[in-house]
């Protein structure tokens, strides 16, 4: 899907749904990893994730694109757009968008442990992203001090 067909299924979506016209812009950014869409207050343009055509179904697309409709539509009407306000809630309700955009399944990544200790006295092994002061920390089982095993690679 190119920006353009992006930005008429978003026009369409606008009309159908919300009963006013969407009049800015609407464009895929790559460079967004994190959320399904943004919408810009000062200039009043969308960008969109990618990631919510590639990875995910047509259907997940027009659900982000509803979510930040609702933005767009709240901010230009002077009402409140914020994700905890009861009149967006009310509205993407009533459009059908969505509240969250499904996480990545590419994104999903496990803390990256680097380094390895162990309790002296009855063994038990730690792995931590950050070094931290054995002098200060005890072992909460069994109150022993810890040693630094090394880095992990």
């Amino acid at each position: 899907m190119t920006n353009d067909e992006l930005l008429q299924l978003t026009k369409r979506l606008s009309l159908e749904r919300f009963g006013r016209p969407f009049q800015h812009q609407i464009f895929f950014n790559a460079r967004l990893k994190t959320t399904g869409g943004r919408y810009h207050l000062r200039d009043h343009h969308i960008d969109i994730n990618p990631l919510m055509l590639t990875e995910h179904d047509e259907a997940t697309l027009e659900g982000v694109i509803l979510h930040e409709l609702c933005h767009y539509h709240l901010h230009l009407l002077g009402r409140d757009y914020h994700h905890r306000s009861r009149d967006f809630k009310r509205l993407l309700k009533a459009v059908g968008g969505s509240r969250y955009a499904p996480a990545s399944p590419n994104q999903r990544r496990r803390p990256r442990y680097r380094w390895e200790y162990q309790c002296q006295r009855c063994g038990v092994k730690l792995l931590r992203q950050r070094r931290f002061n054995v002098s200060r920390y005890v072992c909460r089982h069994c109150g022993g001090r810890f040693k630094l095993i090394g880095q992990l690679k």
